[in-house]
């Protein structure tokens, strides 16, 4: 409980769209969503024949706070990252053959560093230091690649990492959602990593759904706690490049209509939830054993 006299913390809300240079159709629903002043972060994959078009477009919305989506799962390595990926074809390894390695120790962490350092180098020289850092499937959440990512990270002055742990209580009925909340929270206390959020809170992974979306987000706002929160999200429109790629299409469309809707909008007025983005956030590098502090 807030003291008597005391101003209370206002509800932050950073919006960040992933995926952003995954396909042409992705990244258009991305940018129009930017525009739209709704989405206020993006994470950017740099590996795939879309980040071109994602530069093009990032160009004309520089409000848009950028980050890279770390891919270790789709596409081609920038580097020699022999242990990242199957040797008759140099692609990586699907999700759930790089799980099982990473989880055997057969990942070499200097394969993980270099490869890290590669995709934030390729932001930063196309003219985009990234302002933070997250993952295509989560992967660097593995408790065998976080420290590594966040070490390789902090060497190219990237200090905000997603922590992907949203409370198991949101929408606790998606049994799917609230199985992949608890690998992640596990990871991230395998990983001691917990409490080191970028933001103070974050969500998103309960919000995915097709038809579910809209009423799925219209009842988490309302209950935003104080403080920062990242809302992880997917908006985009599906095109053929897309669906050779992700199963997760036509919900993109849903989720861009939802989030720049006018009652979105009205109802994030009538909340008292101000955006903001990673960008406008401090990277505060940690002192030894102490969290950094952002405010």
């Amino acid at each position: 409980m807030p003291r008597v006299g005391s101003t209370p913390r206002p509800t932050r809300l950073i919006i960040n769209a992933d995926d952003f240079g995954l396909s042409r159709g992705v990244n258009i629903g991305i940018i129009e969503a930017a525009v739209a002043e709704v989405v206020t972060s993006a994470s950017m994959i740099v590996n795939l024949p879309a980040f071109v078009d994602a530069l093009e477009r990032a160009q004309a919305c520089p409000t848009l706070s950028l980050g890279l989506h770390l891919n270790f799962t789709a596409g081609r390595p920038l580097t020699a990252a022999s242990s990242l990926t199957r040797r008759n074809t140099g692609e990586f390894y699907p999700l759930p053959l790089l799980v099982a390695r990473a989880s055997l120790g057969l990942l070499d962490a200097s394969d993980v560093a270099r490869e890290c350092q590669a995709q934030i180098d390729r932001m930063i020289e196309a003219g985009f230091p990234p302002t933070h850092l997250d993952s295509h499937r989560h992967v660097h959440a593995h408790p065998a690649i976080s420290s590594t990512v966040a070490k390789a990270a902090a060497s190219r002055g990237v200090f905000q990492v997603r922590v992907p742990c949203e409370p198991l209580r949101v929408n606790a009925r998606d049994w799917r959602a609230t199985l992949k909340k608890v690998g992640l929270l596990v990871s991230a206390r395998i990983s001691g990593r917990t409490d080191d959020h970028p933001a103070n809170h974050f969500f998103g992974i309960s919000l995915q759904g097709g038809k579910s979306f809209a009423k799925r987000l219209f009842a988490l706002i309302p209950q935003l706690p104080a403080g920062t929160t990242e809302l992880m999200t997917h908006p985009g429109y599906a095109d053929a490049s897309l669906a050779e790629q992700d199963s997760y299409t036509l919900e993109r469309e849903t989720e861009l209509r939802v989030l720049c809707s006018r009652e979105f909008r009205e109802l994030l007025v009538r909340c008292g939830v101000v955006l903001t983005s990673f960008g406008n956030r401090p990277s505060i590098v940690p002192r030894e054993g102490e969290l950094a502090q952002h405010h």
